[in-house]
């Protein structure tokens, strides 16, 4: 992986406040331990910090990209449309450049989390925590 990537994690927002809590803490865990990330999160709807301010959060932090991963689970009008658009991105593209530092540096987008063992691994574990009750 490169040295100084910026990563903003997309949430959906909420106006209850555990989206956020996840949603940062997922942030937190990817960020853990890796000194070639700044980890910052942003919200579509209801929370702050919003996508634009997530953006200008990386404002001298030194990174020289920014991956956009939305902390979704699948494709859908938010991941496809809304937050592509609110970013500058155009329909059927990953990647854009934003103003940064007094420069222009490359954003790109990442896809949702998506169908993945891991994630199924997960539900798993939440069927056998449930049925230990």
């Amino acid at each position: 992986m490169e040295n100084n990537i910026g990563v903003l994690v997309l949430g959906h927002g909420s106006s209850l406040p555990y989206n956020k809590e996840v949603v940062s803490a997922v942030a937190e865990m990817i960020g853990n331990g890796d000194e070639t990330m700044v980890v910052k999160t942003a919200f579509l709807n209801l929370d702050t910090p919003t996508l634009h301010e997530g953006l200008k959060s990386f404002e001298g932090t030194g990174v020289e990209k920014i991956v956009a991963l939305p902390c979704f689970l699948a494709p859908g009008v938010h991941t496809t449309q809304d937050i592509p658009r609110v970013l500058g991105i155009k329909e059927g593209e990953n990647r854009t450049t934003v103003e940064l530092n007094g420069g222009e540096i490359e954003l790109l987008y990442a896809q949702p989390l998506g169908a993945d063992s891991c994630i199924a691994n997960l539900a798993r574990e939440r069927i056998g925590d449930v049925l230990q009750e």
